[in-house]
């Protein structure tokens, strides 16, 4: 069934996979319809809101609470600004730390009406959890994607949403399957990928992912695929074996790909708050994260967290998931996300 250098190379991977790939390639879905990024940002933003409708409604009430009561910035209402972003999962230390330079700001820019220091704590909070210029530049291919996380922060359907809208944009998305522990998780990978009408490389349940991943990335060559997308077993930060597999699958993807970009991204669940946090910096000891994907933002009041992780762990968030929907999973604005949670609520009804 296979020739002697193919079972070379998988010889050095320890195990090797019955089955090379399934792959669903009939699917020959309608062609979608292309807008610019200029056309999608205000209906982006009009989603960001709507979806981050949990945590606007107990972030804006207690800010709206502070800085309504007061006429004078002082000591008293710093005080409740840093009970009311603590409430709001931001955490002590970055709350301490948005606190003391929104103080400066104040002294510096001479700034003494509530309205103006609302406007700049927005401005603050927005260059905490700046993303940098190349942030998606993997989007545009070769590029391999990995994607990690603890179980049921939603990596699957985070893989199955990120391939249909790469698809959308008119790349050659291919998804790898390498989540083979998991029981029914090849089939739900299946589903997204004929959903999202791109290939899926799967191994047999049980198999090595390691496997899996090396097919994976020489039919992602052969096919002239732009982005790979792998989705991964879901690890307890915990457990070294499985912690120290994730490092075996990055030296395979290096040696067999060198060319290709690299994204490593983990998968938070933003409704378990500072446990994210945790989460991620434990993954960041194995694997070089270069992205952070929060999901299930539209259901938590606490979507501070966003702002702690990408301050304090210097990783941007790139991602954000805001509802069931398989385009409900955006990009990162850090301007329209500090806007939605700290600008225009008085105005607003929530």
């Amino acid at each position: 069934m296979y020739d002697s250098d193919y079972l070379k190379k998988l010889s050095e991977i320890d195990s090797i996979v019955e089955k090379p790939y399934i792959s669903n390639e009939e699917v020959e879905p309608a062609e979608p319809e292309q807008t610019s990024d200029a056309e999608d940002k205000p209906r982006l933003f009009d989603k960001l809101k709507a979806g981050l409708s949990k945590t606007r409604k107990n972030i804006v009430y207690g800010i709206d609470t502070v800085f309504g009561a007061y006429d004078d910035l002082d000591d008293e209402f710093f005080e409740d600004l840093e009970e009311q972003l603590i409430i709001a999962d931001v955490g002590v230390h970055t709350t301490e730390e948005v606190l003391d330079e929104l103080r400066g700001m104040v002294r510096d820019e001479r700034i003494h009406s509530t309205e103006d220091c609302r406007a700049a704590l927005s401005r603050l909070v927005a260059s905490k959890m700046s993303v940098p210029e190349d942030a998606y530049d993997f989007e545009n291919g070769p590029s391999v994607v990995l994607v990690i996380g603890v179980n049921g922060v939603g990596k699957t359907t985070y893989c199955g949403k990120m391939a249909s809208a790469l698809k959308n944009k008119g790349r050659k998305v291919i998804l790898a399957a390498a989540d083979t522990f998991r029981a029914a998780a090849t089939e739900q990978l299946l589903m997204w990928g004929e959903r999202a009408g791109v290939d899926v490389i799967s191994g047999q349940e049980g198999s090595d992912p390691a496997s899996v991943i090396y097919d994976a990335l020489h039919a992602a060559k052969a096919r002239h695929a732009d982005i790979l997308i792998c989705d991964t077993a879901g690890r307890l930060n915990n457990k070294k074996n499985l912690m120290n597999e994730l490092d075996k699958i990055d030296r395979i993807i290096s040696r067999e790909l060198p060319e290709y970009k690299r994204e490593n991204l983990i998968v938070l669940d933003a409704t378990t708050g500072q446990n994210a946090m945790s989460q991620a910096r434990d993954f960041s000891e194995v694997s070089d994260i270069t992205g952070i994907v929060l999901t299930k933002m539209d259901g938590t009041a606490k979507g501070g967290i966003a702002i702690a992780i990408a301050s304090e762990l210097s990783v941007p968030v790139k991602f954000i998931g805001v509802g069931e929907g398989i385009d409900d999973c955006l990009r990162f604005d850090p301007e329209d996300f500090a806007k939605a949670m700290f600008e225009g609520a008085s105005d607003e009804q929530i």
